[in-house]
């Protein structure tokens, strides 16, 4: 993809793309052309004028790291670049995430979901989240947490679904 220093305005916005909109899209490099593409329809924008966008939202990308996510030399970066490409394409930084690691975060928050429903987990207290709510993470350790104490209360070898459970310490 040819990136030129043109003019440096910011973005257009980009409303959500429906999933009939969005092309099959696997690969890192994919994602971030079509963010390219959409975000500055008609313009060649640089990874000098990508970067400073990025710095001017906060974030810290610099323009050589884009350049090789473009050039495909880069697959697996840190959740920090990958919240600085959300940043400077104004998306949510998930959409860049690999599929696996997008469908695991949404398995654990169904599960977690279930469990709250059911009574399994009658509450949660937390401290210093974000707006992106509790990390997949934490979610998956509540759940293993929950299953630890429905196998003690059942006793060995039951492996049933246990009682309610309290409120998860802090």
């Amino acid at each position: 993809m040819a990136m030129d220093d043109g003019e440096e305005r910011g973005p257009e916005p980009v409303g959500a793309p429906g999933p009939e909109e969005l092309p099959r899209l696997d690969s890192l490099r994919e994602k971030v052309e079509y963010m390219v593409e959409k975000t500055f329809p008609g313009r060649k924008i640089s990874g000098r004028v990508f970067a400073e966008l990025v710095r001017d939202r906060g974030g810290s990308l610099s323009h050589s790291y884009f350049s090789n996510i473009l050039a495909g030399k880069v697959t697996q970066p840190s959740e920090d670049i990958l919240k600085a490409l959300g940043l400077g394409f104004g998306v949510d930084w998930r959409f860049f995430k690999e599929e696996s690691e997008v469908v695991d975060d949404v398995v654990a928050g169904l599960q977690f979901l279930a469990k709250r429903r059911t009574g399994e987990i009658s509450g949660v207290a937390g401290r210093g989240l974000d707006d992106d709510g509790l990390p997949p993470e934490l979610l998956r350790f509540a759940l293993s947490l929950l299953e630890d104490a429905a196998r003690e209360k059942d006793g060995p070898g039951a492996g049933g679904a246990g009682g309610a459970v309290g409120e998860i310490p802090r």
